[in-house]
């Protein structure tokens, strides 16, 4: 090898640093000044969705917020409870009492003036009849059937429960508010005031952060936030002389039903856009909205007609039509425990009906008080109740 000239010996240092310093720039331990060093691409965020509405309990099946209705599936909390119809009479300011064993009436409880709907609590424990111009609510224990005494409450139309069971939120229809209020002593939150005329009917988004409500004199829909306990959204539907009634919202949580009994049949709506909704003819007078357990089908009563739609939620289409062999009033109710039996008043009938959710056979029309509608079947299936007459989930 041939001795290096004090250039060379230069060159080849030089050579040497700018080796060690191209190494430092894969070295992320190099301490700074070690060598230039490449920068890192920014990171491209995760899209994710919005958190849930805290203390929910968690979501059992993100494709159906209905899985924990399953046939039977009855809770702790009221597996020991006799199976019962309760009907508020709303002419007769009383509570009929039926036995879905015998079909028959087994004992009529006095409530306040104008009961509209029995309401189960968030935690299952109590039901509540709304007693709409008698402004009380009046509690029921479910384990012995026996009435207490009644909480004051101004204007009940309606009643139901924040998804955490963290507020009672009270339709006062008549008041043009929204009521919060403590979920058992009824004391009163926060008031929200709103313009539309007639609130009435409601369901909670899948996440429980917000929920949809119906305003059934003005025809207007609302979009109120659960935490903020404020109406971020508001419009009209679009049909003159619209009166929406029930909602509902589907099993994979992505779209809300609104039964309207002017347009006669239900808005089918993006919640989370809360966009323009589409009309689905069902029948005359349409009313309420009821999920099978197995959460394929929804049972749509036509109130004007006498008549039962049903809707299939995969096919997104009606694909039954059952009618009342005498006619009738069907509008609101709910379904058996076993999945079996859909139970509905007669609103101008003084009777409630039972029919076989499998061939739409009538099994049973049982004679109660005047003016029937929000009935309950109790207990039903679910971890918690969301209120009206048992939305389960």
């Amino acid at each position: 090898m041939l001795p290096l000239t004090k250039r060379s010996k230069s060159l080849v240092a030089a050579a040497l640093l700018v080796a060690l310093a191209g190494c430092g720039t894969t070295d992320d331990t190099a301490p700074p000044g070690a060598g230039a060093r490449k920068e890192a691409a920014p990171a491209v965020p995760k899209k994710t969705a919005p958190a849930g509405l805290p203390g929910m309990p968690p979501v059992l099946d993100p494709k159906d917020v209905y899985a924990a209705d399953r046939p039977n599936k009855l809770s702790p909390v009221v597996k020991d409870f006799p199976s019962r119809v309760y009907v508020p009479n709303t002419n007769s300011n009383t509570v009929s009492v039926i036995d879905p064993a015998t079909y028959r009436v087994v004992e009529t409880i006095p409530v306040g003036i104008q009961p509209q709907h029995v309401v189960p609590s968030w935690d299952m424990k109590t039901l509540w009849v709304n007693n709409n111009r008698g402004h009380t609510l009046t509690p029921i224990d479910p384990a012995t059937g026996r009435a207490g005494e009644p909480v004051e409450v101004h204007d009940p139309y309606n009643l139901y429960f924040t998804p955490n069971g963290r507020y009672a939120v009270v339709m006062a229809s008549l008041d043009r508010e929204l009521v919060f209020r403590d979920p058992h002593t009824m004391e009163r939150k926060k008031t929200v005031p709103v313009s539309c005329y007639g609130v009435n009917h409601a369901d909670f988004s899948a996440d429980g952060r917000y929920f949809v409500v119906s305003c059934e004199f003005s025809g207007e829909l609302l979009k109120v936030d659960t935490e903020k306990m404020e109406v971020v959204g508001q419009q009209r539907l679009p049909f003159e002389g619209a009166m929406p009634q029930d909602v509902k919202i589907s099993p994979d949580g992505k779209t809300f039903y609104i039964a309207d009994m002017m347009a006669h049949g239900m808005w089918v709506l993006d919640g989370e856009k809360f966009s323009t909704p589409s009309l689905m003819p069902t029948g005359k007078g349409c009313h309420g909205l009821y999920i099978s357990r197995d959460s394929k089908e929804m049972y749509v009563p036509n109130r004007g007609e006498g008549s039962i739609s049903v809707f299939d939620f995969a096919k997104n289409k009606l694909t039954k039509k059952w009618w009342l062999p005498d006619g009738g009033s069907p509008d609101m109710g709910g379904v058996s425990a076993d999945g079996k039996v859909l139970w509905l008043s007669g609103r101008y009938d003084s009777e409630v009906y039972a029919i076989d959710t499998t061939t739409g056979r009538q099994i049973a029309r049982i004679p109660v008080g005047g003016g029937p509608h929000g009935l309950a079947v109790y207990p039903q299936p679910g971890r918690y109740s969301l209120g009206h007459t048992g939305v389960f989930r």
